[in-house]
């Protein structure tokens, strides 16, 4: 058997040891990841706004303390399973964005919130916060979420965010600190104008909300929400004390495909890739290589070639182990074992793909990080 380790980490410091990497690979510039984070923080910043980036994108402890090192108030977990492995590895400010409500889940809940310095989690409905009071031997600070209009998670109108907060008033052990409202949906609509405008139509509602609990007397401390698709329009409008945008550590396709700024800019890197290999080229308008549905999400659309081919080269998944890229004439440019590198349709499945980040600068691997919380989906 052999592991990520096995096979590279004798390549670690060695000039232009990128190109000896057994494919197919998650590779990750440094560099630019950097970048990117610097970049952000600056924004918000900027903006008087926090910053709580979302490491279900990265599920890595390393990039977590790079975005904590950078002025990040914490990071955001999607699930009790990466909260812990985060937490384990040092990481503090952790807002849980999914309602914990599983009885066992509960009770690894109240376990981390004795340990982990600054925990939050979302809750959405009084018989949860009263279980999770109950499990708990110390202070909880909870945030109530708040249904964008998709009907997956939070309270459904100002009045039962309302209520829910008055009950959480009455628990000795849950502290209400605010709202968390994320409009997933909008995320990745691709022209500017329309996204702005659905997000200026959300905002109006949560508005509504936020002012029936400050008319109520549970006044929001923070309000948690956003992502990189909205982040500018957000900042813009106001409303947030801070971000939970995640993806702009890395870029995607999908987010590559969207105006971000309203003037066609790329006010991101795209810092995270797959690198793969030529394996078949014996047609003249397609070549086969050696990264397929194990290897890439699909629920993003499909990779695209950033270098090594032709960048207009159609990407077609071909099964589990293999994809074609298809050009008119590829076949008679590349051969067997020459190195192309993707873009990941959407960063955060195809990152939960890997055990390790191939952490590069230019050419030369310079460390082997662990996808820290991959798999850690309970």
């Amino acid at each position: 058997m052999t592991d990520d380790l096995t096979l590279h980490a004798h390549l670690v410091g060695r000039q232009g040891s990128r190109a000896d990497l057994n494919t197919p690979v998650l590779v990750l510039d440094v560099d630019a990841l950097d970048r990117n984070i610097g970049a952000m923080a600056s924004l918000a910043a900027s903006h008087g706004v926090g910053l709580r980036p979302h490491a279900k994108t990265h599920k890595s402890v390393d990039i977590a303390r790079r975005q904590l090192a950078a002025g990040a108030a914490g990071v955001c977990c999607a699930k009790i399973g990466e909260a812990e492995v985060l937490a384990e590895g040092g990481v503090t400010g952790i807002l849980i964005t999914s309602p914990v409500a599983a009885p066992r889940a509960v009770e690894r809940l109240a376990v981390l919130a004795g340990k982990a310095e600054g925990l939050m989690a979302v809750i959405d409905h009084p018989a949860v916060a009263a279980r999770i009071d109950a499990a708990l031997g110390t202070r909880l600070d909870v945030i109530i979420d708040i249904d964008p209009g998709i009907a997956r998670t939070g309270v459904a109108s100002p009045e039962a965010a309302v209520a829910l907060a008055e009950a959480v008033a009455k628990l000795p052990n849950l502290h209400y600190r605010g709202v968390q409202f994320y409009c997933g949906r909008q995320q990745h609509i691709e022209a500017y104008a329309d996204r702005r405008a659905a997000i200026e139509e959300r905002t109006g509602y949560l508005q509504t909300v936020i002012a029936a609990l400050t008319d109520a007397g549970h006044s929001p401390e923070i309000v948690t929400g956003s992502g990189t698709g909205t982040h500018r329009i957000d900042l813009d409008l106001g409303v947030f004390t801070e971000l939970q945008a995640g993806s702009y550590v890395f870029m995607d396709k999908q987010y590559l495909d969207c105006d971000l700024t309203g003037d066609g800019a790329v006010p991101f890197e795209i810092s995270l890739g797959v690198d793969a290999r030529v394996v078949s080229a014996n047609h003249s308008g397609l070549v086969t290589i050696d990264a397929g549905y194990k290897s890439l999400s699909t629920d993003g659309g499909v990779a695209v070639v950033r270098r090594g081919a032709p960048e207009t080269a159609f990407f077609a998944f071909m099964g589990d182990e293999h994809a074609a890229l298809i050009a008119p004439g590829i076949g008679d440019e590349l051969v067997p074992g020459d190195p192309v590198t993707l873009t990941v349709p959407h960063c955060d499945p195809t990152v939960n793909l890997y055990d390790h980040y191939h952490v590069v600068e230019g050419e030369t691997l310079v460390a082997i990080w662990p996808v820290s919380a991959r798999g850690r989906a309970r």
